[in-house]
């Protein structure tokens, strides 16, 4: 019996050049799944191995479409206000039956793929990249395949991976990975990953850690009615960073976030232990274009430098996400 293999990872890479050889594909903000159809049903396993298919019902109807024994890699993804909402992927897991169905039809996903692993019963895993591509495409176009189907765009045109980088951040692509051309498809971290990053400044207004040499910094930016948001956290400073930090914090006595929890992660439920201080000093912290539905980063901000020469009024407002 064919099982599914292992998804094939990505080595993050800190130039966006396209390598001569390779291909490059979206990175798209969205759950990673390899999908199975076979004797009609659909096995939609996560990177992890947990078993999504219950909690996407769009995905098992739409599953119709494609030809029998047939794999696929990819990501699952939900449209909202023409942005990637990976906020409404949250609690899909824990959804069945009517629950599930009623979420579908408020936010239907969708499945982006991305590589082709088996077709009509031919394993193509040992196929190189460029072959499984080709049949890929001929697959959504012999089958005509629709929503909630949808394919991946690749390119080896250095001047579309630019592009992509440039424009589509802004609905929330996170950036592009990077695949050879000649390459099998294996359980290693063999392709690459760019991710689209770009600096910003915010407001400290927690810290984590020692008030000599805070560990982590919880940042923040005044919305259009002066109050203070809370906009995400910063990695783990520096020693050297979290001293020099230190020096310009203070204490608050009162403070706009007396009394809030902050969690450990993105949908962790552990809390944090925060010292709340004046919301004064501006810091630049690198951040990807990843946000959840109230318009936070989503993944911790790479700490950059102090900015003490600006004052809170310097910063941009917050920009709330969509509602809904």
């Amino acid at each position: 019996m064919w099982m599914l293999p292992e998804p094939m990872l990505a080595e993050p890479v800190a130039d966006p050049a396209l390598p001569e050889g390779w291909a490059a594909e979206v990175k798209w903000d969205g759950w990673r799944a390899l999908a199975s159809w076979d004797a009609g049903r659909l096995v939609l396993r996560s990177r992890r191995g947990a078993d999504l298919a219950p909690g996407f019902p769009e995905l098992r109807s739409g599953a119709v479409q494609l030809p029998d024994a047939t794999a696929l890699d990819g990501e699952v993804v939900v449209w909202e206000s023409g942005r990637l909402a990976f906020e409404r992927l949250q609690g899909r897991l824990q959804r069945r039956g009517t629950g599930a169905a009623r979420l579908a039809e408020q936010w239907p996903a969708h499945y982006v793929a991305f590589d082709l692993l088996r077709l009509e019963g031919t394993d193509t895993t040992v196929w190189p990249y460029r072959r499984r591509r080709a049949a890929l495409e001929h697959l959504f176009a012999e089958h005509r395949l629709t929503a909630p189907w949808a394919l991946c765009p690749s390119t080896t045109d250095p001047d579309t991976v630019r592009e992509w980088l440039t424009s589509w951040t802004a609905v929330g692509v996170e950036g592009v990975v990077y695949k050879g051309l000649e390459s099998t498809y294996q359980p290693v971290r063999a392709w690459k990953k760019y991710k689209a990053r770009h600096t910003e400044d915010a407001i400290v207004g927690a810290f984590t850690g020692s008030p000599a040499a805070p560990r982590t910094l919880l940042l923040g930016r005044y919305d259009t009615d002066g109050h203070l948001r809370y906009i995400g956290r910063s990695t783990t400073l520096p020693q050297a960073s979290g001293r020099a930090v230190a020096d310009f914090l203070t204490p608050a006595k009162d403070h706009p976030w007396t009394g809030w929890t902050f969690s450990a992660g993105w949908g962790s439920r552990e809390s944090l232990h925060v010292t709340l201080v004046v919301p004064e000093l501006v810091v630049e912290v690198g951040v990807d274009v990843a946000r959840d539905g109230a318009g936070r980063w989503r993944h911790p901000a790479r700490w950059h430098r102090m900015r003490p020469e600006l004052t809170p009024a310097d910063t941009p407002r917050f920009e709330p996400g969509p509602t809904g």
